[in-house]
């Protein structure tokens, strides 16, 4: 069952350093929970952070602009995506809201189906979305409907593969394109992307290997 804003358990700040109480989080968030009745979700609070589920992603825009204007959400922090293999709508997309004024965080997700993979831009509301929303589309292969320069930006143009998919394997795809662009699958048995055996953690990570 969610949460309502007057349901959700409200937790206090781990220390009496903080700028700001975020117990009153929820409360503060009445009016777009008010005004996005029938499509906004509030999570239950985890460590005083609040969560939100936007239920129809078609709205991304009019949510967003609602945070910016009314309730001086001015800062996006970041956008990641999530692959939710074998379920529907598969790919989650997490916004981090921030308030400068108010010294507030808040995250916003919504989901989009396999079969669409696009949702509109918020890189107009929010100048740092712009990256953020090139990265998943070329990680993920979500578009982003209105963005004013939707291209690949860590793969090469016409790369056929989105990494980040579950189904991209590990050790990679190997690419081989007319143009010079290639790419080999790595070594997966000590390859640069496995963990080796350790009794410490830092030793096993693959970034504790020196390049040879």
């Amino acid at each position: 069952m969610s949460a309502t804003a007057s349901e959700a358990p409200l937790t206090k700040p781990h220390s009496a350093g903080h700028k700001i109480l975020h117990t009153d989080s929820a409360e503060y968030l009445k009016p777009l929970l008010h005004e996005f009745a029938e499509s906004l979700e509030l999570r239950p609070i985890f460590r005083g952070e609040i969560s939100l589920y936007l239920r129809d992603a078609e709205l991304i825009r009019e949510v967003s602009l609602f945070l910016r204007d009314k309730l001086n959400y001015d800062y996006l922090l970041d956008i990641s995506s999530v692959d939710h293999e074998n379920e529907e709508p598969r790919f989650e997309i997490v916004y981090e809201h921030y308030s400068l004024q108010t010294k507030r965080h808040l995250r916003l997700s919504c989901r989009v189906s396999e079969e669409k993979s696009e949702l509109h831009t918020i890189s107009d509301i929010y100048p740092t979305a712009n990256w953020h929303e090139r990265e998943i589309y070329d990680m993920m292969g979500i578009k982003f409907i209105g963005h004013p320069d939707l291209r690949r930006i860590l793969m090469w143009e016409g790369y056929p593969h989105f990494p980040l998919r579950k189904e991209f394997p590990l050790e990679g795809l190997p690419v081989h394109m007319p143009d010079g662009h290639f790419t080999d699958a790595a070594p997966m048995e000590g390859g640069p992307f496995v963990t080796s055996t350790s009794d410490f953690a830092h030793e096993a990570e693959p970034r504790s290997r020196t390049p040879h």
